[in-house]
């Protein structure tokens, strides 16, 4: 979990912000990863030894391992449920410390006993002819109980509302005809069900990456990426707002989650923005919004992009490339409510004294050396993925020590003598936070183990609902029933499809939505003629708002907690600020241009040009500033201009730039009347 400590201890004291017992309380309500036992002493360490091994054979598997896949895939999952319960309690609230009932020993074993039997049974199974191993009641026996305990885990690590649609589509499976021998052989020893695509891809790819991830964060990056955000634009209106989009997009495209990057950026921006003069729920709002779109900001883009790039069947630095320009138009959106609410509400940036220099973190630039070896690695295509995020780790490691000889420098220099003793200059590292040790790479694999847990868990169940989806047909039959529905619609078609996403997306993780979407919605969306990749994007985006669309938003949840302000205020305010998001994949849906799909060069500049003046229209709307404060009529009339333009089509963006023009000219008009009045 990510740090939830306020970093401004007067605020806290001034009440302006949550303290870290806030955040944490509410985290632990809402956020079923924050939900964990409390190990002290010699559990804690045995506990944190498990999971740091865990992430080294990750790490070794993926490097050098020539397992058979349903071997690496079994014992991957057979060690997430044995590190699953050692983490997760049976229910919330659980703090008692070093305790772990008999049951979950019970539960722990048996779950992991199942996977592992196939693990080390792999090459008979295999051979087992598909009659024996249904009729065989001990074959049976084991997948179900392995699929009870995986169900059991995913109460505890993601919630109720995956493992309610998983039970919604097993008992379809039953009612369609299905025996229980057949669906518990599908969903635990075929290639369609828990070891199905979603599993095989978070094995390989995924858990490497996190691990990258929590590598990273203890390079010191977060911490410049917020001094870089404060450098740009805190000084301009309503600066510290500005300094979370920022911050929150270089932070969360490491991180690839909603409610951590919340909390880690949160804890220094929302603090800053009330001081500012922005509302407690504007301020939460800003920072979900933006963290929520650290998901889409390349080049890790959370664990979904991996997934997509398999079901799409393109490379990763495909993915990449792609989701560039559907990302900038998305903080862009954002970026613009927030300065037009900054200047609606007379609000000042940060003096230029308060903050950092930009020349003076060009020193520091060394931090986003991991970043740019795996962007390198990644777009070259010379070496595989998992070899990339691999390499990228040994960077970070090397980068964190040269961080400690810097910072051990700097802060032998600023005790005046430039060659302080070594006690002086080491206790002002510790005091800085750049002490980079042994103890930093126990703890980075540590958190990448842990983190690893709900995704992993995530996708097993997803790969549950997919695996009964092909096996009774499903996809067909939602097919049929939509397009059906649409008619010839494809406006109709895209929305029913962004309200399932966005239902099944309440609640459940990104990577989840994704599978289930990748395999009911997205086929939906091709067969109406939608280009493959843009069809994902479009499913992609409508899981991830979810975090902040009510009445389960738990990044928004997260941004009240530290702000002090009302949940569901900051969850509306949140969308509203997030609007790009909901407008961004009609975009790139009905004009695949965004995506540099079959276009040239000029198609392209020529949508970002209309859109980004569509998005400016758009959010001056909702606000209700543009150079002035606007009446009703003035908001409603921008609004439609800037939907016009989102919508590809010369006709659509001469009327969308007549409207706003329109506005535009009755408002600098009053402006100028008012100036003589």
């Amino acid at each position: 979990m990510a740090n939830t400590k306020p970093q401004d201890p007067l605020l806290e004291e001034q009440g302006i912000t949550g303290t870290a017992a806030d955040v944490e309380a509410v985290m632990r309500k809402y956020d079923r990863e924050s939900n964990t036992r409390i190990w002290e002493g010699k559990p804690k360490i045995v506990v944190s030894t498990v999971l740091a091994l865990f992430s080294l054979f990750c790490i070794y598997v993926t490097m050098f391992a020539n397992f058979l896949e349903q071997i690496r895939m079994t014992s991957f999952m057979g060690l997430v449920i044995l590190m699953g319960f050692l983490t997760f309690p049976a229910k919330k609230g659980n703090l008692r410390v070093n305790y772990l009932p008999w049951y979950d020993i019970v539960l722990m074993v048996l779950g992991s006993g199942a996977f592992l039997f196939y693990s080390f049974n792999a090459h008979a199974i295999l051979n087992t002819r598909l009659k024996e191993l249904l009729t065989n009641p001990m074959y049976t026996a084991i997948a179900v109980t392995g699929i009870l305990v995986l169900a059991e885990l995913c109460r505890r690590s993601v919630g109720l509302p995956i493992l309610c649609v998983a039970t919604f589509f097993l008992i379809y499976t039953f009612v369609s005809g299905k025996t229980l021998s057949r669906t518990s052989y599908e969903m635990f020893y075929g290639d369609n069900g828990i070891l199905g695509t979603p599993v095989s891809v978070c094995s390989k790819y995924i858990v490497v990456f996190i691990i990258f991830g929590a590598f990273l964060e203890r390079t010191g990056v977060s911490t410049f990426f917020i001094n870089l955000a404060n450098s740009l634009t805190g000084r301009y209106a309503g600066g510290p707002a500005k300094v979370a989009v920022v911050s929150s997009a270089l932070c969360g495209m490491v991180s690839g989650s909603s409610v951590g990057n919340t909390v880690t950026t949160g804890s220094v921006t929302i603090p800053m923005m009330k001081r500012t003069g922005y509302r407690s729920e504007f301020a939460g709002a800003v920072e979900a919004a933006a963290s929520t779109g650290g998901q889409i900001m390349p080049p890790i883009m959370g664990a979904a992009a991996f997934l997509m790039a398999d079901y799409v069947g393109v490379p990763y630095s495909n993915i990449i490339v792609r989701a560039i320009l559907p990302a900038v138009l998305y903080f862009m959106g954002i970026f613009i409510a927030v300065h037009m609410e900054a200047k609606k509400l007379g609000l000042k940036g940060i003096s230029r004294d308060e903050l950092p220099r930009v020349r003076s973190l060009l020193k520091d630039t060394y931090l986003l050396l991991p970043l740019i070896v795996l962007i390198y690695l990644v777009c070259s295509n010379t070496r595989t993925m998992q070899f990339s995020a691999s390499v990228a780790i040994l960077v970070a490691i090397a980068v964190g020590v040269i961080n400690n000889v810097v910072t051990y420098i700097r802060s032998c220099r600023e005790a005046g003598t430039g060659a302080a003793p070594g006690e002086v200059c080491a206790a002002a590292v510790g005091a800085r936070g750049g002490a980079f040790t042994h103890k930093s790479i126990f703890e980075a694999l540590e958190a990448g183990g842990r983190s690893c847990i709900t995704v992993a868990v995530a996708c097993g169940m997803a790969g549950v609902i997919c695996g009964c989806i092909t096996v009774t047909g499903l996809a067909n039959k939602l097919i049929s029933a939509i397009v059906s529905i649409s008619g010839s619609s494809e406006l109709l078609g895209l929305f029913l499809t962004m309200l399932c996403c966005i239902v099944l997306g309440m609640g459940v993780p990104t990577t989840a939505n994704y599978c289930i979407m990748a395999s009911t919605c997205a086929p939906i969306l091709i067969s109406m003629g939608i280009p493959q990749i843009a069809a994902h994007f479009f499913v992609f985006y409508f899981g991830i708002v979810a975090d902040i669309t009510p009445p389960v938003a738990l990044a928004a949840y997260a941004g009240a907690a530290i702000a002090k302000g009302n949940p569901m205020k900051t969850g509306f305010t949140a969308t509203r600020l997030a609007i790009g998001a909901f407008i961004v994949p009609y975009v790139f849906a009905f004009s695949p241009s965004l995506l540099f799909i079959d276009t040239v060069w000029y198609e392209v500049i020529l949508i970002v040009i209309t859109a980004a003046i569509g998005m400016i229209g758009i959010a001056s709307g909702l606000s209700g500033y543009l150079m002035r404060p606007m009446n009703v009529p003035e908001r409603l009339v921008t609004i439609a201009g800037g939907l016009l333009l989102v919508i590809p089509g010369i006709l659509t963006d001469a009327v969308g730039i007549g409207l706003i023009a329109l506005v535009v000219v009755v408002q600098m008009l009053m402006k100028n009347r008012a100036k003589t009045a």
